[in-house]
């Protein structure tokens, strides 16, 4: 079985005391690829620098929605920089909107998530999309800038089944976590039964979002295969076609060739 983590944040600090052996025991749970992704100037930057450490890393760089309030067009052409340096960053995020709380102001995600939009057209990688409580926004946005020419993924997936369905048709690919695994997962649960196979990809979100049991406790990567087992047990099929589905999924989505 090869896993493919398509979202994690190992520069985090709730890592720093174990990094590197956590990282280092990731192929004894099948996890053969991980993609990093940064959320801010800084997390892009290190995000940047763990895809040189570990082979089996690569990395998408951006600034999240809560982020974005301190956002220039200097960070823009930095994060340009780091895409063309380097072929390992292979998506541009996470970015969105995340209306949860009232900081950044709204008008202030609008503009910069828009416009990091424009900067992964303009460098041809696929986008990792938050968005939080700002279900509209996000679709108005993703529709009025032609997503379907972009690619990428609705990264930890919380809305509708039904919402669901205007985001495939837009051709993005449904990021699963943790969640699906809740008891109160439920809306999660219908659209991975309703999303055809081949538009799921798995993620942990870690440190955060950790499946049950571990629900609370920091999570990693070694925890994917609770999720590909939820997602098979909804599906029908055995966690190793799951596996196997989600994994050319991700290459596919990434466009990570070998």
């Amino acid at each position: 079985m090869k896993i493919f983590e398509t979202h994690a944040h190992y520069d985090d600090d709730a890592f720093d005391a174990d990094r590197e052996s956590i990282i280092e025991r990731l192929s004894a749970f099948d996890v053969a690829k991980v993609v990093n992704i940064g959320s801010n100037m800084e997390t892009s930057r290190t995000t940047d620098a763990l895809t040189k450490k570990y082979d089996f890393f690569y990395g998408a760089v951006g600034v999240h929605p809560s982020d974005s309030g301190d956002m220039t067009e200097q960070n823009i052409e930095e994060l340009q920089r780091l895409i063309s340096s380097n072929d390992k960053i292979v998506a541009v995020g996470e970015i969105g909107l995340d209306y949860h709380y009232d900081e950044p102001d709204r008008e202030i995600q609008k503009k910069w998530f828009v416009r990091q939009l424009c900067l992964a057209r303009d460098t041809g990688l696929p986008v990792v999309i938050h968005s939080r409580d700002a279900a509209e926004d996000t679709i108005k946005i993703l529709e009025e800038n032609n997503i379907s020419e972009i690619g990428g993924v609705m990264h930890c997936y919380s809305y509708s089944k039904e919402l669901s369905e205007r985001v495939l048709k837009m051709g993005l690919y449904i990021g699963v976590g943790g969640v699906v695994t809740f008891k109160n997962g439920r809306k999660l649960v219908e659209t991975v039964l309703n999303a055809p196979l081949d538009r799921i990809v798995v993620e942990t979100d870690s440190p955060y979002l950790a499946p049950e049991p571990h629900r609370g406790r920091r999570n990693s990567s070694a925890n994917l295969k609770l999720i590909i087992n939820k997602i098979a047990e909804i599906k029908g099929i055995s966690p190793e076609e799951a596996a196997a589905a989600t994994y050319e999924n991700a290459m596919r989505m990434y466009r990570i060739r070998g």
